[in-house]
């Protein structure tokens, strides 16, 4: 017996290709075409149309298709051999407006391939049970693709949108003795304060070939600033900001919104442009660009990407809840915390009973663990959010046309150590330890000079000034990168098992937050102080 001609059989009603004239089918062979032009569609767009539907429209989409795989193929390439490279393109702000013509444009002709796929399925044609399975899947497939693309293009243009807002248009700026060097400031405007005071006080000097960084903190407590003889502030404080107490550097920025920013005419925020001036001065560099990040803001943008993980290797004052149920001052002991934003900032701004150098370590530790939660599920599954709060905290002079730059500067910089170097205890011991009120400048600018050195790009010690800082793209945030080796003491592994124990009660007992209690109560505040000793050890994740 003749029967009917197979799907792959040329011949039906005289010659008749089948798979465009289904009629000519069994019922059983009619669903089977169905499925495989739905799934032509999915992998070769244009396929359907090509062999049962209008070739000239299929041949125009499986153009686009091969160029689309084409393109994909050189972007694996790339980021197999040239990693940086791929990650500048995609910074780069024309690049970012052409991706979102092209995700709308496959879109949309993504969409006109599935509505004409269906109507090429002939569903009155096929087994009475599979119609509306095969109308499903076809609706599915439709979201699932289009709607895929649609919605990069979308963050794409969110994201591009959210840059151009954070980022400066203006020139780019060039390399200083071979490295670019970076002030992010967190800054404070909170509840009984008057201006907004940076109490996190960072300098990121990051080498322009390597990617290589160093990262110097400088503590909030720091006194008698000096300044260059070029510095706008040089007019107002010619012998160093040396008022004593009122005059530590975290002071600066609102003394010069308060008294001086006719000193910074051209300046959009001239505290901060004082701040890079002190800091160089510090440090004997020259800081080309500024990142202020509003501290209060900065709990939204860890709630928007689900918290951060850290683990402490010891006791940290925050204000909560007592063991005995009245608010004061409560502690976190050694350990692994799921922290959310208001925590975070907490456990990061901690000073009760601790050190600068803790506190900054600290900090240290947030912003890695914030990095560290920078993975594609978040920022796909948190998009909307971390965009909206990186918009609202983050003020920088950066130019935009430079941020591809800087962004492959980071991606070289992830596979590498960095340096680490606090400009006070314990890194510095002065007379008493007041190395922070009294500091030795020669003293800074050598040790600074020693580490670019170490680094390839060496500088004049002591040349007047003309938690790691990186630009993340794709949330359009500058965050700091983790560290993968420490110059810092020993005990500063980021292997807790490296990590000293814990102090204990003074008959060798484990210090509980009783214990604490007792001590705050009783007043014992150098007992306190030595529970808090090891609360520096910090590391992202759960260690």
């Amino acid at each position: 017996m003749a029967g009917r001609p197979s799907l792959l059989d040329p011949r039906a009603a005289g010659g008749v290709d089948p798979v465009r004239r289904p009629e000519t089918l069994g019922s059983p062979q009619r669903t089977k075409r169905g499925w495989i032009l739905l799934l032509l569609t999915l992998f070769v767009p244009g396929g359907a149309q090509v062999v049962a539907g209008n070739r000239g429209l299929g041949r125009a989409a499986l153009r686009v298709t091969m160029t689309v795989w084409a393109l994909l193929v050189v972007a694996l390439v790339l980021l197999v051999v040239r990693r940086e490279l791929l990650v500048q393109a995609l910074a780069t702000s024309w690049v970012q407006l052409v991706g979102i013509v092209v995700l709308a444009a496959l879109a949309i002709g993504w969409l006109v391939l599935w509505v004409d796929t269906f109507r090429l399925l002939r569903l009155r044609l096929v087994a009475p049970g599979m119609k509306p399975l095969l109308a499903f899947s076809t609706v599915l497939l439709l979201v699932v693709t289009s709607g895929a693309l649609g919605y990069g293009s979308y963050a794409v243009n969110a994201g591009r949108n959210a840059l151009n807002e954070i980022f400066e248009p203006g020139p780019a700026i060039d390399p200083v003795a071979g490295r670019y060097n970076f002030l992010l400031l967190g800054g404070d405007a909170g509840e009984g304060r008057v201006g907004l005071r940076p109490d996190s006080i960072h300098v990121a000097s990051v080498n322009a070939s390597t990617g290589s960084t160093i990262v110097f903190s400088i503590p909030r407590n720091f006194q008698n600033t000096q300044f260059s003889e070029d510095s706008p502030l040089w007019q107002a404080y010619p012998g160093g900001f040396d008022c004593g107490d009122e005059c530590i550097i975290n002071h600066l920025y609102v003394d010069v919104m308060e008294n001086h920013q006719d000193l910074y005419p051209e300046a959009k925020d001239p505290g901060a442009e004082a701040m890079m001036d002190a800091a160089g001065g510090i440090l004997g560099l020259e800081i080309q660009s500024y990142a202020l990040v509003d501290m209060g803001g900065f709990s939204q943008l860890i709630d928007s990407m689900g918290g951060v993980t850290v683990t402490s290797g010891g006791w940290t004052n925050y204000r909560g809840t007592r063991p005995d149920g009245v608010w004061g001052n409560a502690w976190w002991g050694p350990g692994t915390y799921d922290f959310n934003g208001e925590q975070a900032l907490a456990f990061a701004r901690s000073r009760h009973f601790s050190t600068d150098y803790s506190r900054i370590r600290r900090q240290q530790c947030i912003q890695s663990a914030m990095l560290a939660q920078f993975n594609p599920q978040t920022l796909v599954t948190r998009f909307q959010g971390i965009l909206d709060a990186g918009e609202q905290i983050v003020e920088t002079d950066l130019p935009g046309q430079q941020l591809g730059t800087f962004v492959s500067l980071a991606t070289k910089g992830q596979s590498q150590g960095m340096g680490r170097l606090s400009i006070g205890p314990p890194d510095f011991e002065g007379e008493d330890g007041r190395f922070t009120t009294y500091p030795d400048f020669d003293e800074i600018h050598s040790r600074v000079d020693g580490m670019l050195a170490e680094d390839g790009t060496p500088q004049a010690a002591g040349a007047d000034p003309a938690p790691l800082l990186f630009v993340n793209a794709t949330a359009g945030l500058l965050s700091a990168a983790s560290p993968a080796a420490s110059t810092g003491p020993t005990e500063d592994s980021d292997n807790p098992d490296d990590w000293p124990a814990p102090p204990t009660q003074p008959d060798g007992s484990e210090i509980t937050e009783e214990y604490l209690m007792h001590l705050e109560d009783t007043g014992q505040s150098g007992l306190l102080e030595d529970a808090a000793s090891t609360n520096h050890l910090c590391v992202a994740g759960n260690g």
